[in-house]
Parts: structure tokens; sequence; C-alpha cells
């Protein structure tokens, strides 16, 4: 008898556009949080299933993340996310980008949630501070993998 393991695993890639057309780039993994493995069980098989984690919040906190984290540290704003899969992969992915006015501040953390306030906390990554100014723009890649 063979045992199948299923694992998942995140990934973000935060990207800093300035005006002037430079970038700034952060890639790091991040932790999948214990709610946001119970919301994977939830939305595999609870007869009332969980909303769709369809946000990104981004914030400015510097904890390391935990498994127990129900949010961010400190949490500056969250915007609505574009979730992509291509049928027949195992991997998925979030993406939102933060305009001009946006999350303006010294960026280091960010995850996913599945409300535009409060929600479940499916992962936190932190980073190295990016400094949005008002005129930059950030988006944020989070890109989950099944194996």
């Amino acid at each position: 008898m063979t045992t199948e393991k299923t694992h998942l695993k995140g990934r973000a890639v935060v990207t800093l556009k300035r005006p002037d057309g430079t970038t700034d780039v952060r890639r790091q993994d991040n932790l999948i949080t214990n709610a946001g493995f119970d919301f994977l069980c939830n939305a595999i098989a609870s007869p009332t299933r969980p909303s769709a984690m369809n946000y990104t919040a981004v914030g400015t906190g510097t904890s390391a993340p935990a498994a127990s984290n129900t949010s961010l540290a400190s949490e500056l704003t969250r915007k609505a996310a574009t979730y992509s899969h291509t049928s027949g992969t195992k991997e998925l992915s979030l993406t939102t980008t933060f305009g001009a006015g946006e999350a303006t501040g010294a960026i280091t953390e960010a995850g996913i949630v599945n409300a535009a306030s409060g929600g479940t906390l499916l992962d936190r990554v932190t980073f190295a501070v990016i400094n949005k100014g008002e005129q930059d723009e950030l988006t944020t890649k989070f890109v989950f993998t099944l194996s």
C-alpha cells in the first residue's frame, strides 16, 4: 500500500514600481496558518463552505510569521485579488495591484484573507521593507502549489 501526502507551498512576489520605471522586488516563501488549513478542510467538505480567499492584505508588522497568526501584525489596507488557475495544473495565484494613493507606507508583511475586513487569514509573509510612496504602484502575487 502506498501513502500519498499532499503538500501546499506558498510563495509571495512583491513588486514596487516607481514613476521613473525603477522597481524593487521581494520574493519570499509564506507560511500557511492553522486557520488557513482549517479553511481548506472546510472548503473541501463542509456543507457550509467559507467565502473564497480573494483579498490581499498588506501591512507594516515585522514579527515573524507563526502558524497561530489570525491576522497581519499591523495591517495597513486590503484589496480584492485576481484569481488565476490553469485547469490540469496544481498551481493557483492571487494577484493584487495597489495603485497611487493606496497602501502608502513602509510595507513589510502581506497575506491572503477571505473578507474585505476580518475574515480568515490563509497565510502570512514578512520581507525586507518596501517603502511605497504616494505615486508608486505595488503588486503582490501569491502563488500556491499543491504537490
